[in-house]
């Protein structure tokens, strides 16, 4: 079943690891992606999503100060930027984080390390509703 995922889109990739950045970047531009911004906390990344609407945030669960899951808290709080879809990226699978992450209202999860056809069939899950 194909999914009409637009390419054109911008996404916003949070981490706070500039290699972790630029992994998922190219990863992204491999799928055809190539509007990518980026953040390295929490903090700068709702500052740019009150600038310009992203069509998905693709964050890193462990960031200092905020870390990914109190950002995806906050993107939930917010009237304007809630419906964001939204995907974690994280080192650890622990059961816990997945379903705190879950109830937080996260779209979908990945686990590092991870490559291009499964960040695809996350997204493609994520806009498949």
């Amino acid at each position: 079943m194909a999914t009409a995922i637009d390419p054109s889109m911008p996404i916003l990739v949070v981490d706070d690891y500039g290699t972790m950045i630029r992994i998922i970047r190219n990863l992204l531009r491999q799928l055809g992606f190539n509007d990518v911004d980026d953040a390295t906390d929490g903090a700068s990344a709702l500052a740019k999503m009150r600038h310009k609407k992203y069509g998905l945030v693709i964050s890193d669960w462990n960031m200092e100060p905020m870390t990914g899951y109190e950002f995806l808290k906050q993107v939930r709080a917010n009237p304007d930027l809630n419906a964001t879809p939204f995907i974690m990226v994280t080192a650890e699978s622990k059961t816990e984080n997945v379903i705190a992450a879950k109830e937080a209202g996260v779209d979908n999860y990945i686990v590092k390390p991870f490559n291009a056809a499964t960040l695809k069939s996350k997204i493609e899950a994520v806009f498949a509703t």
